[in-house]
């Protein structure tokens, strides 16, 4: 295991980064806080601060000299299990509670203005993240899941030019650290089995700012799919055995547009597609005898969001923003797990920003997600004749809160 990646996290980070994801599946939106008080809407396109490196970098060259953003989101994710006809092998302790939980998801960004049209860049951040875990260890769908953890940290450094008034051209590297936990319980034995796994792996991000005018941007961007092959162990209360597991997380394309519709109202639209499919099951292969030990089916599709938001600059120092945004899952009613019993979403987002010209801005922002109750009907097999099925719906909703510090130097 490569723990002595996770022991050189600088100490603000190790106390999070592993969220239960607000957008669709397991992917984090809150790569600021600035952004969530407009549901995300218009990221690649505002360029308004340092952390335009993670949407795109190439909106740095519209923030002279030197920029620091650093802040959190807490994300508050509630998923309630409602049983309907669940059979075969299940627990007795009942619907397992909420399985959601608030967690706290940090990111910090600086960007440089090293020359007149050259701009360089740092971010870190969290892109992926989940934690569920079932209050009650013997409840009805146990054997189903018990707890699920990703962790994600992204270190992201960027290079940004300026090729002319119009034009800006923006390019990054990741380097990502992946740590996932999961377990469930054995039918006939005590305890339960835990998958624990670790890596770290390279990706890309590219982007491009169009200055269509004064009053207009227009910005793309494109986050690379990241693959990685998991090592670790699959361990119970008898046995541990060495593993690995190959896991590619998605890559994720964003077309933005930005516009100051007057002296106080700003307008900023998002579409966004998430190219889950990469994430078809997570099959795990003993390292001893090359054989399969377990498998997780996720069957993912691609999925799409759409935000818009609005921005009132009330006086000099406040600006009042409000968005909305909808966001598909990648799964289906068909494939959809206790572990990830994720759905569509619907966002209402508010924020504030205080600009206090010297001392910097602070930013805060509010969102609601509303989620479609999903069904579920996971069935597992163990043996010949011994299975467990998981039938019910969720009641699943979420909330954010975030806070963000921006300065100029």
């Amino acid at each position: 295991m490569r723990n002595t990646t996770l022991r050189c996290i600088p100490a603000m980070l190790l106390a999070a980064f592993s969220a239960s994801a607000s957008a669709a599946a397991f992917q984090l939106w809150e790569q600021n806080a600035s952004g969530l008080g407009t549901a995300y809407a218009g990221s690649a396109a505002i360029a308004d601060n340092a952390s335009t490196i993670f949407f795109n970098p190439a909106g740095m060259t519209n923030m002279p000299g030197i920029q620091l953003s650093a802040g959190v989101t807490g994300v508050g994710p509630s998923f309630q299990f409602q049983n309907s006809g669940s059979n075969g092998l299940l627990g007795t302790g009942g619907n397992g509670g909420d399985a959601g939980s608030w967690a706290a998801v940090p990111n910090a960004y600086l960007s440089w203005q090293v020359a007149p049209d050259w701009f360089v860049g740092l971010g870190v951040s969290a892109p992926f993240g989940l934690k569920t875990q079932y209050d009650n260890d013997n409840w009805i769908g146990r054997y189903q899941a018990l707890k699920s953890e990703v962790t994600t940290v992204n270190y992201n450094p960027s290079l940004a030019w300026r090729v002319n008034d119009k034009v800006s051209l923006g390019v990054g590297l990741n380097y990502q650290t992946l740590d996932a936990e999961m377990t469930a319980a054995v039918p006939g034995a005590r305890g339960y089995s835990k998958l624990k796994g670790d890596d770290g792996a390279w990706g890309w991000n590219v982007g491009a700012l169009f200055t269509l005018s004064p009053a207009m941007r227009v910005g793309v961007s494109y986050r690379s799919a990241i693959s990685y092959t998991l090592d670790g162990t699959a361990s119970t209360a008898v046995s541990s055995t060495p593993v690995k597991a190959d896991l590619k997380l998605p890559g994720t394309f964003i077309l933005s547009v930005w516009q100051q519709v007057s002296d106080r109202w700003e307008a900023m639209g998002d579409l966004s597609y998430t190219q889950w499919n990469t994430l078809n099951s997570l099959n795990v292969i003993s390292r001893n005898t090359g054989a399969q030990v377990s498998s997780e089916a996720f069957n993912y599709d691609n999925s799409w969001r759409i935000a818009w938001g609005a921005a009132y600059k009330a006086t000099d120092a406040w600006k009042l923003k409000f968005g909305i945004a909808w966001d598909t899952t990648p799964t289906t009613n068909e494939y959809r797990s206790a572990r990830v019993p994720d759905n569509d979403r619907l966002w209402f987002s508010l924020g504030a920003q205080w600009n206090g010209g010297e001392y910097g801005k602070i930013d805060v922002g509010y969102a609601y997600l509303y989620l479609k109750d999903p069904v579920i009907n996971q069935s597992k097999t163990f043996a010949p004749g011994v299975s467990s099925n998981l039938r019910g719906s969720y009641d699943d909703s979420a909330q954010i809160l975030g806070v963000q510090y921006s300065k100029g130097f």
